[in-house]
């Protein structure tokens, strides 16, 4: 832990790191900004009992009041998933500006990658990976990258996630990991998911199917390189979204965005609540049921690279 007080371990996190036992990082933003208030606690505990349930310690991360706090008790998760709670998002870049200030925020992939990594956290599980954007109406090209992938590149954690949103250009941003030496794998698939889908039709460069050989890709690819590591975990078949209802959702939402003028961060927000209402709430029942899976997951895994 850090000997200043900008950045502070939960008890049980502190002492799981130091006897080298098993911790899942999880973020935050899924809670405050995924999620619909009072759903949203129930699955943050439901993924701490998760974690716990399979082996290992979760440390859920977010900034409160200008400390970047890695697990956090109970308390402190009612107060993320409040429905007043009117947390920012913070992604790493954000990161520093809300501790100096003394602010709150929840965590993104990048900035809870980053925080766990601090901490000597090498797991961490998550829903979706953000990507690639694809160029708004009248564009031919894009500067929207998400910071997930720079983080990737430089922090060597494992990420569990159930690939990313069908919103995204999935071949472009499997091309950036690429480039950025990052492997990416399948976990029992071939094919990589799309967060509510199975396949994106993309075919993932690698498959593993089982945790100890997950963890097995992780210790040798970390004797070589200093990147994260990618595993992409299926939603559970029986959670998956039927493809013809996803992709007129999908549809629909685009064309919300293109007649309200919405750019930048506040797509991926919009697309997603449309999803969830114009799905009748099986967009969240896939929502929810992938993360659980990717907690177990992770944290099997987690165990693993623990022995």
């Amino acid at each position: 832990m850090k000997p200043d007080s900008t950045l502070s371990m939960s008890p049980e996190v502190a002492d799981a790191v130091a006897t080298h036992a098993p911790v899942v990082a999880l973020e935050s933003t899924l809670l405050s900004h995924g999620l619909p208030p009072g759903r949203n606690l129930k699955v943050a505990r439901r993924l701490e009992r998760t974690v716990r349930d399979a082996g290992a310690v979760p440390a859920t991360i977010a900034v409160l009041d200008g400390v970047a706090r890695v697990g956090l008790t109970d308390a402190e998760l009612e107060r993320v998933c409040a429905p007043d709670s009117a947390l920012d998002k913070l992604s790493l870049r954000d990161v520093g500006p809300a501790v100096a200030r003394g602010s709150s925020g929840a965590t993104t992939v990048a900035s809870t990658a980053a925080l766990a990594n601090s901490c000597g956290i090498a797991v961490f599980a998550t829903g979706g990976l953000g990507g690639v954007h694809h160029p708004l109406p009248g564009a031919d090209t894009t500067w929207d990258v998400s910071a997930d992938l720079g983080a990737l590149a430089r922090i060597p954690i494992t990420v569990v996630c159930s690939g990313m949103k069908s919103i995204l250009d999935i071949g472009a941003t499997l091309e950036v990991l690429e480039t950025q030496s990052v492997p990416v794998l399948g976990y029992r698939t071939d094919d990589f998911p799309a967060f509510y889908l199975r396949s994106s039709g993309h075919r993932v460069p690698h498959r593993v199917d089982d945790p100890a050989e997950a963890a097995a890709v992780v210790s040798a690819h970390r004797a070589f390189a200093t990147s994260g590591v990618l595993l992409a975990n299926p939603v559970p078949a029986e959670h998956e979204l039927d493809r013809a209802v996803h992709d007129r959702l999908l549809a629909e939402g685009l064309e919300l965005i293109r007649d309200r003028g919405v750019s930048g961060a506040d797509v991926t927000p919009t697309l997603l609540e449309h999803f969830h209402t114009a799905s009748g709430g099986a967009s969240l029942d896939a929502n929810e049921a992938l993360v659980l899976s990717n907690a177990e997951l992770a944290a099997r895994i987690a165990s693993e690279l623990a022995r």
